[in-house]
């Protein structure tokens, strides 16, 4: 079993910038630990978390992975990316934040590359117009259905991963899992759920997408 990453050089007023890490972030941690012997196994040379906030699960990731794996981090915040980076360095792996809306400036370097894909994100059904700022409200604010951050996201996975790329993703069960899984299969991406709690009034599971024709 691994650690869970030392976060204890963050305090109060870091938690003011970024979200701090929930039952969310550790069951996706969770879940990357369970599936490490499939993703050791393929040995990742790029991995990309989009909404990286504390960094903390990047840094699980590359505490796991070992320092082979070039590991990027990407937030609309840019106090998150600092803070990611501290994190890295309290834990003593290298992590590559960049300031960018989900993958959108790294899309066209990145086609086909990205072998572990994560992305958190903000799933939480608010109205429209929370959604989209870059101060903390971005860490949870999804608009209609949660999903008004994510749907932007689902049509590019598939140019994102590798050909043996996976990739991970925390939903809510008000973000509708068989409408994600209708999205992703018209990109021959194939879904399979790797592990889901119940935290509090949120039903939580981390999704598995995969290609079905590698």
């Amino acid at each position: 079993m691994f650690p869970t990453p030392d976060i204890s050089h963050l305090n109060s007023a870091d938690y003011q910038y970024v979200y701090e890490p929930a039952e969310d972030s550790f069951l996706l941690m969770d879940a990357l630990e369970k599936d490490l012997q499939s993703l050791k196994s393929a040995r990742p040379s790029v991995c990309l978390e989009i909404g990286c906030g504390s960094g903390i699960v990047s840094t699980f990731l590359a505490q796991m992975l070992g320092p082979d794996s070039f590991y990027l981090c990407t937030d609309i915040n840019p106090k998150a990316l600092e803070i990611t980076r501290n994190t890295g360095q309290q834990n003593s792996v290298l992590l590559n934040p960049v300031l960018t809306d989900l993958a959108s400036s790294l899309a066209d370097r990145l086609e086909n590359k990205i072998d572990v894909l994560l992305f958190n994100p903000p799933y939480v059904v608010t109205p429209s117009e929370e959604v989209g700022s870059s101060g903390i409200e971005a860490a949870w604010a999804g608009g209609v259905n949660g999903r008004e951050v994510l749907d932007r996201l689902l049509p590019d996975v598939h140019r994102l991963l590798s050909s043996q790329g996976v990739f991970y993703l925390v939903i809510i069960k008000e973000n509708k899992q068989g409408d994600i899984e209708a999205i992703m299969s018209k990109y021959q991406l194939e879904m399979t759920v790797v592990m889901s709690r119940r935290s509090g009034p949120e039903h939580l599971s981390v999704l598995k997408f995969t290609r079905n024709n590698p």
